[in-house]
């Protein structure tokens, strides 16, 4: 199997495993060992589909507003944990390819392979939700052919997506690609760099 065989296949049972329950509070229970990066991808998915649900929540009309608060700092934390696991995935690459022999003209990608791994995380999620409105039967049929439609783009992009990254992967492992790990650097989490909380 390919790597994106292997993480689709991971992030499919991370949703599932979700939606036993549907519920944002439910606790993760982890199949895979720490040190593993199949660990490493169940719990990037995971992440990514209590978020998307939080995401649902908090786009309530009639959520009470500090309930409201509280959800914000929830995703804020959210999205600081995906970014730390995305760096740690991208880690892991750079191990894995540590012995790789860079050729002299090994040029870098626009992005890292984690951070294309990320993007794949949500797309499943997106085909998920989308399968569930094709699904609906309280829907009317127009809304069902045009959420058909979507899906069928999303299929096709997940094609690709997984097609790419797989090339990019073959890329750096044959030195044709080489790759640095950036870390975000996000300032607004940081006391000392968000003038609203240093000013205080």
């Amino acid at each position: 199997m390919s790597f994106t065989e292997i993480a689709v296949k991971i992030f499919n049972q991370a949703i599932a495993d979700y939606h036993i329950t549907d519920n944002v509070d439910t606790p993760i229970n982890n199949p895979y060992q720490r040190d593993e990066i199949e660990n490493r991808l169940y719990l990037k998915c995971w992440i990514d589909t209590v978020q998307w649900h939080y995401e649902d929540i908090i786009r309530d009309p009639h959520i009470d507003p500090i309930e409201a608060l509280s959800l914000k700092r929830r995703i804020d934390q959210s999205n600081q944990d995906r970014t730390d696991l995305v760096e740690q995935i991208d880690s892991y690459f750079r191990q894995y390819y540590s012995d790789v022999n860079i050729l002299p003209d090994a040029t870098i990608n626009t992005e890292s392979p984690a951070w294309a791994v990320d993007r794949l995380s949500i797309l499943q999620l997106k085909i998920y939700h989308m399968q569930e409105q094709v699904n609906r039967n309280d829907a009317s049929p127009e809304h069902i052919a045009k959420c058909q439609d979507k899906l069928n783009v999303l299929l096709e992009q997940n094609v690709d997506l997984s097609t790419a990254i797989d090339q990019l992967l073959d890329d750096i492992q044959a030195g044709k690609k080489y790759m640095k790990v950036y870390r975000q650097m996000k300032m607004y989490n940081d006391p000392a760099t968000n003038p609203v909380l240093y000013k205080k």
